[in-house]
């Protein structure tokens, strides 16, 4: 199955992730992960678990985001630096440094960002 990210639940998913609307980003992107077959299966995984990670982190859950970076950074690391569309290298990058900054307690900085290509 080929990710397209111009049009349908990816794409308002993507909208929803990029304006911090985070639980609907999670939401639309879910609507399609039903559908897929892996590899794609896993890698919307992931990139839900990121979304739910910071609707948690705004709710004031930082065990919680920790734990959800956590399992998609495990889940986006069998990925090559592209797949699906998205650059990959680029948000397990935004994951390890949101993760070290939880782990010492400080804001963590900007929400990674999907860039789509």
């Amino acid at each position: 199955m080929m990710l397209d990210w111009s049009s349908g639940a990816l794409a308002e998913g993507l909208k929803c992730y990029r304006s911090g609307e985070f639980f609907e980003a999670h939401e639309h992107w879910e609507l399609v992960w039903l559908e897929c077959a892996e590899p794609e299966k896993t890698f919307l995984q992931s990139l839900i678990q990121v979304s739910a990670a910071f609707h948690h982190l705004r709710r004031g859950n930082r065990a919680g985001a920790s734990s959800l970076l956590t399992r998609a950074l495990g889940r986006l690391e069998r990925y090559p630096d592209r797949f699906g569309g998205v650059g990959v290298g680029g948000l397990r990058e935004s994951i390890r440094a949101w993760l070290q900054a939880l782990e010492q307690g400080a804001a963590g900085g900007e929400v990674p960002g999907i860039e789509v290509c």
